[in-house]
């Protein structure tokens, strides 16, 4: 990505004229999104040793670091912006990126869940939320799921509460309603009786067996972090 260099060089003169210059968060969001990350991280680290509750900075620290892939370090940048402003989209964005980039998918979604509340039509994030409800649920690729909540129903964490969110995955797998016919449901009750049992049926049930289980190792997860 080329250097947006007059804007660059302006903001680099500032700073070197007056290291207490504030203009150093301009200048280090300026390098990020020239994908001048090394420098983001070196500007953001200086100014920040002046500044240590700028937590715009701090976001734009978190941001770089996480694409040299220093993902620790940028988890405790983001974090540290939310113990201050709880509703920062770009810090619970991008603790979302972290976990997205670990393969922890299950906490990716709930940081892109809260993000996608603040920002209701993002796009991308509905895309996300959709892609990653769809992976943990491991709903087949032809059902639709919505990508958007019009007013998210959440609980104190802004999570989904389980409740909610075992009613809206169980109808997420059964979202076709054309898919059976429409007398498929007698077969499982008519196998006793010695007729062959209805495997999209059978398979159903396997795909709810496996979300509750997935359902309580979650709901065991925020005890534990409400403990």
């Amino acid at each position: 990505m080329s250097e947006p260099q007059p804007r660059i060089d302006d903001l680099r003169r500032r700073v070197q004229q007056d290291p207490a210059s504030i203009a150093f968060a301009q200048l280090a969001e300026e390098y990020r999104r020239a994908g001048q990350f090394d420098d983001a991280v070196a500007v953001c680290r200086a100014g920040l040793t002046r500044h240590p509750g700028y937590l715009s900075a701090r976001v734009t620290l978190g941001r770089a670091l996480i694409e040299l892939g220093q993902l620790d370090d940028a988890r405790h940048e983001l974090q540290a912006v939310l113990a201050g402003a709880p509703d920062n989209l770009a810090a619970v964005r991008g603790l979302g990126d972290i976990y997205h980039r670990r393969g922890v998918v299950s906490e990716a979604l709930s940081h892109y869940r809260r993000a996608l509340g603040l920002a209701r039509n993002d796009p991308d994030l509905q895309q996300l939320v959709a892609e990653l409800t769809r992976q943990v649920a491991r709903v087949p690729a032809g059902v639709a799921l919505p990508t958007a909540t019009p007013t998210p129903r959440t609980d104190q964490s802004g999570l989904l509460t389980l409740e909610q969110l075992t009613q809206e995955l169980q109808q997420a797998a059964h979202r076709e309603p054309m898919r059976r016919p429409a007398a498929a449901p007698v077969a499982a009750s008519s196998a006793s009786a010695g007729m062959p049992p209805d495997p999209q049926l059978e398979a159903d049930r396997q795909t709810l067996a496996t979300l509750e289980r997935w359902l309580t190792a979650i709901d065991g997860f925020r005890t534990e972090r409400r403990a």
